[in-house]
């Protein structure tokens, strides 16, 4: 019984951590599927916004630094960094942005459509949707108030 529970433990702890890398993986994509130059370049951003930008884009160089930000709730990434880049950019050029790179589409929209083909999210989210109502897995604030820690 208790090589069971160690088995169950080990395999459901593993797609865990897996689904977790996934969330850095479309993270990750999100940063290294734009030509940054080219946006800078064509909305004509001034050198303070092209290095908010690029502080942006090396905030999380690892794995470990954007699980120990986002780890309990790692479906915050999308909000937190487009609603940064159109604080950086502004209205009208975050439009421009949004219309280039994903069609006109909301970016977050855009990574909650492509995660959700994912049965290793499903997984995730039923996981700490069942910790959040035990008073576990809160997510962070980070002086937000209000926040939701879990998107359903």
């Amino acid at each position: 019984m208790r090589k069971l529970v160690t088995m169950l433990m080990l395999v459901f702890g593993l797609g865990l951590a897996s689904s977790q890398s996934i969330y850095y993986d479309a993270y990750r994509s999100s940063n290294n599927d734009v030509n940054w130059q080219t946006v800078i370049a064509d909305l004509l951003l001034s050198n303070t916004q092209k290095d908010q930008l690029f502080a942006l884009n090396n905030r999380y160089t690892d794995y470990n630094s954007w699980n120990r930000y986002y780890g309990t709730n790692p479906d915050r990434w999308r909000t937190d960094r487009y609603s940064e880049i159109e604080r950086i950019l502004g209205a009208d050029n975050y439009i421009k942005f949004k219309n280039k790179y994903y069609k006109g589409q909301n970016p977050v929209a855009f990574y909650n459509r492509n995660k959700n083909n994912e049965k290793v999210y499903k997984t995730y989210k039923k996981y700490y949707k069942k910790q959040a109502k035990k008073g576990k897995h809160k997510g962070h604030s980070h002086g937000k108030k209000g926040r939701i820690p879990l998107t359903v």
